[in-house]
């Protein structure tokens, strides 16, 4: 097998696969015993009827094309394996050039390729590194987060108001008739959440547990339930029960009660040091973006739209399931941001581009610093995150461990491109 490699402009490359007539008859020995499976030929069996009787029953088109296709199949993946082509995504375009009994075959594959970096200054890059401090204020807002998140919930005998617990009985009709869950028992709700339409909670705040209470209420019509948008509800309400919520007093008993603190100074303490570690993170990251940004604008490349649609599709993926993640479907948050996938698509293009430059770039920096991760440092990252799961077969059933073995490489690889950005950097 003859194999020609020539680059193309716009990051592809052409391959030219010449295949000899000996093992091109083997293709066609298989090819005609694929095509006559499905043949009853006297004094044959299926699959073992000779090619001249197959081209005549189903073409000689039919038989060229397995065979090419068994061909192509065969040796394409050897080709790009034994020329180190890195492609990326599927072929552009594969076309015959010449085929014939008897002969050798040619064809030519055209795909796009990681394209070639041309790297500017990397080292040596001047930043400017931020004062972290933390503010009383900063202290006093975390405070109020571990405070509130202590409240607990008392039953009172007194009316309802903002801010109370209240479980309650509904129903809810429309023209007479309920609507579609519109009844439920002992329902749990904080009034002054708004989780029910315009005015529902306001007309149970004055109420009391045991008290009942009708009322009627519009739907407004920009309501999510279309069905609903515009009409006359009717409400029966029967209060079951109030509670008030009690937050904890701040003082030393309240920093002793969350395990590791004598006081509430100790406790301040402690939270200042954490927002403070924190921010030392994210200037961290901060400065790492930035170098890489700067490394990434003086570099050069040639970016193929099909790295870009990749990371595209990546971006939105992401998206995905961060709203899944919260409960929310995919097509219901598009909705509520008035765009369609196409849109996202376009907004997405510039942050595509620069992320996929960046990780060129990146890649690129490593091969010319001879940067290497070795299987120990990889094996290692992986057994942290075996950790969360009982057992190797565990493991199996919910991640791709090639996959995981992939990326973690590259984490790794690009953790020490960092590295080396930030010690040649002249941080100010």
């Amino acid at each position: 097998m003859k194999v020609a490699v020539n680059k193309l402009p716009g990051s592809k490359v052409e391959i030219k696969v010449e295949i000899p007539s000996t093992q091109m008859d083997i293709y066609f020995e298989t090819a005609a015993s694929n095509l006559s499976k499905d043949m009853k030929v006297d004094g044959f069996r299926p699959g073992k009827v000779p090619i001249e009787i197959v081209e005549k029953e189903k073409g000689s088109q039919k038989v060229y094309e397995e065979a090419a296709n068994l061909a192509i199949q065969r040796t394409l993946a050897k080709a790009i394996l034994d020329n180190r082509i890195e492609i990326v995504g599927q072929p552009v375009d594969i076309t015959v050039l010449k085929i014939a009994r008897g002969d050798s075959m040619e064809y030519r594959a055209v795909f796009w390729v990681v394209p070639e970096v041309v790297l500017g200054q990397y080292k040596g890059l001047e930043i400017k590194k931020k004062k972290i401090k933390v503010e009383d204020r900063e202290v006093d807002k975390a405070l109020e987060y571990l405070q509130n998140s202590r409240a607990k919930y008392v039953t009172v005998n007194r009316p309802a108001q903002s801010g109370d617990r209240v479980e309650i009985n509904f129903v809810a009709r429309c023209g007479g008739v309920k609507i579609e869950g519109g009844e439920d028992k002992n329902h749990p709700l904080i009034i002054g959440k708004g989780n029910f339409i315009p005015g529902f909670e306001e007309q149970l705040e004055g109420m009391k547990s045991g008290e009942e209470k009708n009322f009627s209420l519009v739907v407004p019509n920009d309501w999510p339930q279309k069905n609903l948008a515009g009409k006359k509800l009717d409400f029966e309400i029967k209060m079951n029960l109030v509670q008030k919520r009690e937050v904890p007093s701040l003082n030393d008993e309240f920093a002793r009660s969350l395990g590791k603190f004598d006081s509430l100074n100790h406790l301040k303490e402690s939270i200042k040091d954490g927002l403070f570690q924190e921010k030392e993170i994210k200037e961290k990251e901060r400065i790492r973006l930035e170098l890489v940004e700067k490394a990434a604008a003086d570099s050069k490349v040639e970016i193929p739209e099909v790295l870009i649609s990749i990371e595209i599709e990546k971006m939105i993926d992401e998206l995905r399931n961060s709203t899944q993640s919260i409960g929310l479907s995919f097509e219901n948050y598009l909705k509520s941001i008035n765009k369609t996938i196409e849109d996202l698509k376009k907004e997405f293009k510039p942050k595509a581009e620069k992320r996929v430059k960046i990780g060129l770039v990146l890649k690129a920096i490593a091969e010319k610093e001879n940067i290497k991760v070795s299987e120990e440092e990889v094996t290692e990252k992986i057994n942290e995150t075996l950790k969360h799961y009982s057992s190797i077969e565990e493991a199996r059933k919910n991640i791709d461990l090639e996959a995981l073995k992939n990326y973690t490489e590259n984490v790794i690889k690009n953790e020490k491109v960092f590295e080396l950005l930030e010690k040649n950097a002249k941080i100010k």
